[in-house]
């Protein structure tokens, strides 16, 4: 059966090659995306930092450690949730360009280079992570496009408008005979897009009294809300735990920490001055 769609936007195609050609230089798209990525969310996070009344340098610093800390930590996670896809070729595992980042490895290793550069350079951790968190969401929507290029990722079968075009080679054996999938990649980079912007513009004004941190935990929250659903819409092979894929666990297990530091570090109301007494009468 071929899913063709009627509308007037009949579907969204997929790149022909997983390269960036620039004259005569060929780049991995992934790579490439990964880099573009990261270099935006260094801006974004140095204008944060400087807000604070920081040396936005510092920034670039603590991206030297947590940059390649947070891609060993990513690569590391991904092979072993889909070490089936290893087995027997375990050299690929060192083939980042080909794809499989693992998002809750790059956060973990990235916290561990973060945290070395902050303890080096007396910046103050979770104020740190405030300042990060934005950026973060930024540099995984630009890194989702990485995925498009690949022609992985993908989700189930589908015929709305704004369907991906998946070529044969890259279908799953029970689905050579389907044409467009749901563009999980989009999905992705459209929700992180909005978290990013509801932590920098709506946060500041409905929590004002939110304590350093709590801005890090309302991305853990928001991130992982979105990637549960988009999770269980693809349909890619993955690891499974009790029947469900272990990013599916992983993401309910990391939202409610989330939600508990949030609520610890939400902060109070604010206090409400008592009206002054009436002044007693004067003779």
């Amino acid at each position: 059966m071929v899913h063709v769609a009627t509308q007037v936007i009949a579907s969204i195609p997929s790149p022909g090659s997983n390269s960036i050609e620039l004259g005569p230089l060929s780049l991995r798209a992934y790579g490439l995306l990964i880099a573009i990525g990261v270099v935006a969310a260094v801006w974004l996070t140095q204008r944060r930092w400087a807000a604070k009344g920081h040396d936005p340098e510092q920034i670039t610093t603590m991206a030297m450690w947590a940059v390649p800390f947070g891609v060993v930590g990513a690569r590391i996670y991904h092979v072993i949730t889909d070490n089936e896809r290893f087995r027997g070729n375990w050299a690929e595992a060192f083939e980042i360009w080909s794809g499989g980042l693992g998002i809750w490895g790059a956060i973990a290793g990235g916290a561990v280079g973060a945290m070395i550069a902050a303890r080096r350079n007396d910046m103050p951790m979770a104020e740190l992570a405030d300042a990060v968190a934005p950026g973060l969401l930024v540099a995984q929507a630009i890194g989702r496009l990485g995925n498009w290029f690949n022609q992985e990722l993908f989700g189930r079968p589908s015929d709305l408008p704004w369907a991906l075009e998946i070529d044969p080679e890259h279908r799953p054996a029970e689905y050579l005979d389907v044409e467009t999938f749901h563009p999980t990649f989009l999905y992705e980079m459209i929700w992180n897009l909005a978290v990013a912007a509801f932590l920098i513009f709506v946060v500041p004004r409905i929590l004002p009294r939110l304590r350093d941190g709590g801005v890090f935990a309302l991305y853990v929250v928001g991130y992982t809300f979105g990637r549960l659903w988009i999770e269980l819409v693809r349909i890619d092979p993955a690891s499974e735990v009790l029947g469900q894929r272990v990013n599916v666990w992983v993401s309910l297990l990391v939202m409610a920490g989330g939600l508990v530091a949030f609520w610890r570090l939400r902060g109070g109301r604010a206090e409400v001055e008592p009206d002054p007494e009436p002044a007693e009468p004067t003779a």
